[in-house]
Formats: C-alpha cells, structure tokens, sequence
C-alpha cells in the first residue's frame, strides 16, 4: 500500500484545480502515489493530514526525493512560491480586482516567485484558467501581465505534456491571440523643465501685478510721460532712417521678411516592444574571477568586438567552474542599462538557458553557432533589417515583456516563440545559437 494518499478537491474550486495541475506536473515523481476524488484536498502521511496546498506540494517534493523543486531554489523563493499558494487558496478568482491585483504584482515578472517554475505559478495558472479560457480579445488586453504569465505557463514543455496527458483543464492549451495586440507607444525621455527662479527684490512687476502691488503697498514704479515715449520713439526711428539712407522714412516702410518656422520635431514611433531591440552579440570570456564581495557572482571580461572588453557579472557559480568559464564563446545581451552589483557595474548579461525543471536542474550557455567570431551579430529569423536600439530603457521593460517567449525548440535551436506558429530563431550569419542540452528552456 502506498505510503501517500492524495484526494483531490472538486476542480470547480481554485485550489482543486491547483492541487490536480500541481499533481499532474509533479506527483509523477512521487513512486506509488495513490489518487482519489473527493470533496475537499486532503494528503494522508504516515504523519497526518495535510490540507494547505503549500503543504501538500512540499510533501510531495519530499516524496519525490527532491528530484525537482517545485517550490524553488532559495528560502526567499520558497517563501514566495508558498505564499502565492496560500494566496490562490484565499482569493476570489471571479473578482475582477483580485484578477488586476494580480495582473500589477507580475508587471515585471516572468514567474511568480523568483526566476524559475514553480508550484506558484501552476497555483495561479489553474486559478485563471477558466476566466481566461472564456475571455474576451478585449478583456485579456485589460491585464496584459496576466495573459502574459499565463500563454507563457501553458507553452512550457513540463506543463503542456501535463495539461495533454491528465486533461485537468479545459482546454487544454487557450487559443491566445499575441498578434492582434495595440502598439505600445515609446516615447522619447523628455527631462522636465526645471521651474524659472523668483524674480529679484527691486525687478520690474509682471503685468497684472500692480492691483497686488498696491494691496501690499508696494512703492509704485514710476514712468515716464507718454508725450515724452512718443518722442523718443520717433527720434528712434528717424536716426534709423538716417542711417539706412532714408529708407525709414512714412510710406517706404518695407515688410519684414517672415522668420523661418523650424520643423517641428518627429512623433515618437509607436513600436512594440519586440526582440529585435535588444543588441545580442557573440562574446569570447577573455578574463574571469569570483565577485570579491559575492561569492555567487563572477566577473568577467568578454570580447564583443569593441575596442575594450565589456565588465559583465552572472551568477553562474554554482553552474560553471572557471575552468568552464575561460575562453568561452556566449552570446551577450548589450544594450541593457548597466546596473552595479556589490560595487562593481555590470554592462550587459549572458544569455543562458535554464533547465525546465528550474534553475536546481542545470543552467547552460546558449551556444553561438561553429566558426563564430566576438562581435558577430546574432538577430532573429525574420527582423534582419532591424537596428537594435541604442539603449533599452527599463521603465518601459521591453526586455523583460519579450523574455517569456525566449525557449529551446524540440531540436535545441534558441528561439523567441510569440504564439502558436510564430517562432523566430536566434541566429547568425553563421547558423543559428542552440543550448547543448535542453529543450523548452527560459532563456535568460
């Protein structure tokens, strides 16, 4: 007899639909596990009963022998993925300002807690799915972020073949319409204009001013007789006169030519934010050492063709050992703002892929294609004649609304997929950038 007994709550209820998804996806590792159907959640252990889905999930990892973390990596993702667990259990998912709470909170996220799957995110996911599955084009627009994690979630490779093969929800894939999407305008960063300082004591008034001088018995400010400013108006104009040859003189007056209107300045370009703008180079790590203030850090020097190497910093010690590290031929991510990171700035990140199972399962380089060289330009199938831009400004987050669709197709091939039949691989003149191993992976 199995040593865990799993009862599934209805799955007209949130956490029902949660708990059945989360099983799906991971209780295959769990050997023996027994299934049933019942009224409410429930997991039988040999030390009791569990009830909240956090709880549940985490002893299904255990059961598992930890041989995928579906909670994440880190105790400050674990508390993360838990409480979005705790919050699915809570929340009314027919609320419409539950849904855009929701929808702020993963304005600029990829996944729920942290930068890998979780069981937060399968939580959340089979929350929605009924009210996504029946929305309206216009309705999905309305909380952009959502839709978002949710076609991203879906596609995931674990996830579809789990959808696919227990058929908990349904559909089992929501049809999406990503194209269909209105242009979001990029505007121009215009500083504002710092305010005109006061006028000095003494100053002239500003016209209007004098009723409030004299209510603050301000001394009034003398002028001179109008008799007087005619006169010396026509003075004025007559030594004008004199000194172009008469030319001032009453009925020779001539019209001044009209000033030249400059141009006015171009509309900011409507664009939205799409792969094509980001700067991906091939890089050669030329020079590496550990962070000497973080040991999860390492600092490298990579060629991308520029007259110095680039600083860059990746966490990528716990997956890369020096040795792995030198020499390296990565692909390189440009044209981000640099960030500091425990003092030192970092001008660009590298574009790795991480395993479907999270980050515990492995995080590898995406590989430019044989024979590449630094400096190679690496785009997407179908933007070729696309300039990335200069700078990517991260208040308009064009880099973290096009990652989710960043993957490894079935073959390794690195591709950004925007929806069902729309796929662009990164390439190169040379062929195109793949990861060495896996397939359906984030790429970040």
């Amino acid at each position: 007899m199995s040593s865990l007994q799993l009862s599934l709550a209805s799955t007209q209820s949130p956490a029902g639909r949660a708990a059945a998804l989360i099983n799906a996806v991971y209780g295959q590792f769990v050997p023996d596990l027994a299934v049933t159907e019942a009224h409410s959640l429930a997991l039988e252990t040999p030390n009791g009963t569990l009830t909240a889905l956090a709880d549940v999930t985490a002893a299904l990892l255990d059961a598992a022998g930890k041989t995928v973390d579906a909670l994440g990596s880190s105790p400050e993702q674990q508390d993360l993925a838990k409480a979005w667990l705790a919050k699915v259990e809570s929340t009314a998912w027919d609320n419409l300002d539950a849904l855009k709470a929701v929808d702020h909170d993963l304005t600029a996220k990829t996944y729920v807690a942290g930068e890998s799957l979780t069981a937060g995110d399968l939580g959340v996911f089979a929350a929605v799915h009924p009210h996504i599955a029946q929305a309206s084009h216009a309705t999905l627009l309305s909380h952009p972020a959502l839709t978002r994690h949710f076609t991203h979630v879906q596609h995931l490779p674990l996830v579809a073949a789990a959808l696919a093969r227990s058929a908990v929800l349904s559909p089992a894939v929501v049809p999406i319409d990503v194209d269909n999407v209105p242009a979001v305008e990029i505007k121009p960063d215009v500083k504002p204009k710092k305010p005109k300082a006061p006028a000095a004591d003494g100053a002239a008034p500003a016209p209007g001013a004098a009723a409030e001088g004299k209510k603050d018995k301000a001394p009034a400010v003398k002028q001179a007789p109008v008799d007087k400013v005619v006169s010396d108006k026509k003075k004025g104009e007559q030594a004008a006169a004199a000194k172009d040859g008469g030319a001032g003189k009453k009925g020779d007056k001539k019209d001044k030519p009209a000033k030249e209107k400059k141009p006015a300045p171009p509309a900011p370009v409507a664009e939205a934010p799409a792969p094509w703008m980001i700067d991906l180079r091939v890089g050669k790590i030329v020079e590496v050492s550990v962070h000497p203030d973080a040991d999860s850090l390492y600092v490298e020097k990579i060629d991308v063709g520029e007259p110095e190497p680039r600083t860059i910093l990746s966490g990528l010690v716990k997956y890369k050992t020096l040795e792995q590290m030198q020499g390296a031929m990565v692909v390189t991510v440009c044209n981000l703002k640099p960030v500091s990171m425990r003092g030192i700035k970092s001008f660009g990140m590298l574009l790795c892929a991480t395993s479907p199972a999270g980050k515990d399962g492995g995080v590898e380089f995406v590989d430019p294609p044989a024979g590449s060289q630094p400096g190679d330009r690496v785009y997407f199938e179908g933007f070729a004649d696309r300039a990335p831009l200069e700078l990517l400004n991260p208040k308009k987050k064009i880099f973290e609304t096009v990652q989710p669709g960043f993957t490894t197709l079935d073959n390794r091939d690195a591709a950004w997929v925007a929806g069902e039949g729309t796929t662009h691989r990164i390439v190169t003149e040379r062929g195109v950038c793949a990861a060495p191993t896996y397939v359906g992976a984030s790429l970040s």
